[in-house]
């Protein structure tokens, strides 16, 4: 795990800015994170702390989070012990990834009551823990842990706070060259006294799994890069050599030097650290503060991991939807091509009435003249000798009108089964994109439409706002973009929020978001960052040179009876832009409910 003692050490140290400020607001946007506001000498900003199993993690962070309508029990008991707190102390214990954060604030007496927030960044263990330090009593923890799930320790209000295991290992910004040394020998003797001749525990002593044994708060992510600069692979655990690689690796975090990192290593996947690493061998970036490394290297990570999740059914319904449709077409094209021919049914028909003299009843076929050839050439006609020359006749004049009749049956079926691929195109192209708000409106707008029934239906409260979400950018000019991720917002976006003389924007043929800038004066720079957007939020997002429509509001108009967030438009021009993921993530943005 990438998120180690290291990193923690340096977030506690770049969060010791806010000791002395104000916690102005708490938010629960769902149910692992939490989020600050606080109000310091820094200035206004937001503090993440999240407690998620995949991705824990504590930083600053400038991403909008939409909160639920109704705030969470354990973010209301927040906000009654810690809205409006000073921020008195925040320390890391030992090198461990846990965190105390002590407020103080006046409770409804008048009294100054201090509270301790206790965040446990320990991978599907991480909790956030509202504890009163004065009886040592949990208040209330983010993830109840109940006696069923631990014997060892419970987290449930009302119970006394038990720290999490100790692991008995040493502080690695503590230890001399000498207990160093000793550390290593007693490893190497131990080895001998438990394995013997036996091979199977001298993992135990190569250098990365000592160090990682030995250490508190040492990822192997460390553990590799100390035993990378001393060359420790081949000769075991050499002292001298893993001491000198030991210090100049741990020498600017003992001092708070920390030059937070991501890259490639050699392995191909994507780390972070809190210090420079050797070993990372591609796509280095370094950043100003541990806070802005972990934003970019989490990015929406997290978010995404929970989409996934919630997405998987709606996912497999709509591309065994599509699949049905992709099958449904190409019965509707071998239909087509049969009658297609209908001209040739009723041609027979016409040449077997005109020669019925030349037939006999019996004949299997019958060669006659096409007068309707320029050159006169023959044309043999099959018949059904049980039949007469004229029935023969009858036959073909029903086939035709038959395949006549079917034909703008079929061609009618093409239309809509196009037009019904294209809107589950859109809405897996939408569902690759969205959040966890922008599946529910996906989900309600699968339901208005018929596909799937309403499982709320029952006792189902009226939304206080039901108006779906707007994501909202702001261009380098300062001016409003409006973007929507869903059908629901398309149409919010486009016929309610836009005015006329808005410009109005989409990637051209492909499916994606529709793009709404809100001001008739802007210039070059907001027009391609509108056209960035919707490049971005399409299913074009890793192509180069995407078209990208862009025409006045007025000239965009729903046909009556489409699908939502179908709209037909002219007068457009084409700009042709390749989506740049650092533009993006640059332009301020928000979310909110219409």
């Amino acid at each position: 795990m990438a998120l180690d003692g290291i990193v923690t050490r340096a977030i506690v140290h770049e969060l010791q800015g806010c000791i002395g400020g104000r916690i102005s607001k708490i938010h629960q946007p769902n149910g692992h994170d939490v989020v600050l506001t606080l109000r310091a000498q820094r200035g206004n900003s937001k503090l993440l702390v999240s407690a998620s199993p995949t991705y824990p993690r504590v930083h600053f962070t400038e991403k909008t989070f939409l909160n639920p309508t109704e705030a969470p029990m354990f973010c209301m008991l927040m906000r009654k012990h810690c809205e409006g707190a000073i921020i008195e102390n925040i320390r890391q214990i030992g090198m461990e990834r846990i965190i105390h954060i002590d407020v103080r604030q006046r409770d409804e007496l008048g009294d100054v009551s201090v509270k301790r927030i206790i965040i446990e960044l320990m991978g599907r263990h991480s909790n956030i823990i509202l504890l009163d330090p004065a009886t040592d009593t949990i208040l209330d923890g983010i993830h109840h842990v109940t006696p069923s799930i631990s014997s060892y320790r419970v987290i449930m209000p009302g119970f006394s706070y038990t720290a999490p295991p100790e692991q008995h290992k040493s502080n690695p910004l503590e230890v001399t060259s000498n207990e160093f040394a000793q550390l290593i020998s007693a490893a190497v003797e131990q080895n001998q006294q438990t394995s013997g001749a036996e091979a199977g525990n001298e993992a135990d002593l190569h250098p990365s799994r000592w160090l990682v044994n030995a250490f508190s708060g040492m990822s192997p992510l460390i553990a590799g890069e100390i035993t990378a600069r001393s060359a420790s692979e081949a000769n075991g655990l050499d002292a001298e050599t893993l001491w000198t690689a030991f210090e100049s690796v741990l020498a600017p975090v003992k001092e708070h030097q920390y030059t937070p990192v991501t890259g490639l290593n050699a392995k191909g996947k994507m780390v972070f650290s809190a210090i420079r690493l050797q070993s990372i061998e591609e796509q280095e970036k370094t950043y100003d503060t541990m806070s802005k490394c972990m934003e970019d290297y989490y990015g929406d990570k997290a978010e995404r991991d929970t989409v996934k999740q919630r997405v998987s059914d709606l996912l497999r319904f709509l591309q065994n939807e599509r699949s049905k449709n992709i099958k449904k077409l190409d019965n509707l094209n071998k239909d087509l091509l049969e009658a297609d021919d209908a001209d040739k049914y009723r041609l027979w028909g016409e040449l077997l009435f005109a020669s019925l003299h030349l037939v006999n009843k019996g004949d299997k076929s019958v060669e006659l003249v096409n007068f309707y050839d320029e050159e006169q050439r023959s044309i043999t006609i099959q018949l059904d000798p049980l039949l007469t020359p004229s029935d023969n006749a009858q036959r073909y004049f029903k086939r035709y009108n038959k395949y006549k009749n079917s034909l703008a049956v079929i061609h009618e079926q093409l239309s809509k089964t196009k037009d019904e691929i294209a809107y589950l195109d859109n809405l897996l192209q939408q569902l690759s994109i969205a959040s966890m708000n922008d599946i529910e409106e996906i989900r309600d707008e699968l339901v208005q439409q018929g596909y799937l029934r309403d499982r709320n239906k029952k006792g189902k409260k009226k939304k206080k706002n039901d108006r779906p979400t707007v994501h909202q950018f702001t261009s380098s000019e300062g001016i409003d973009i409006l973007v929507g991720k869903n059908n629901l917002q398309n149409e919010y976006v486009t016929n309610r929020l836009a005015s006329a003389n808005d410009t109005w924007l989409h990637t051209k043929d492909i499916p994606g978001s529709h793009v709404v800038i809100r001001s008739t004066d802007f210039g070059e720079a907001t027009l391609e960052e509108a056209a960035q957007l919707a490049a971005y939020f399409s299913q074009a997002k890793e192509s180069s040179s995407v078209p990208v429509d862009y025409t006045y509001i007025r000239h965009v108009r729903k046909p009556s009876g489409a699908k939502p967030g179908f709209v037909i438009y002219d007068h457009q021009k084409t700009l042709f832009v390749t989506p740049n993921d650092e533009l993006i993530k640059s332009l301020p943005s928000t979310i909110k409910n219409g």
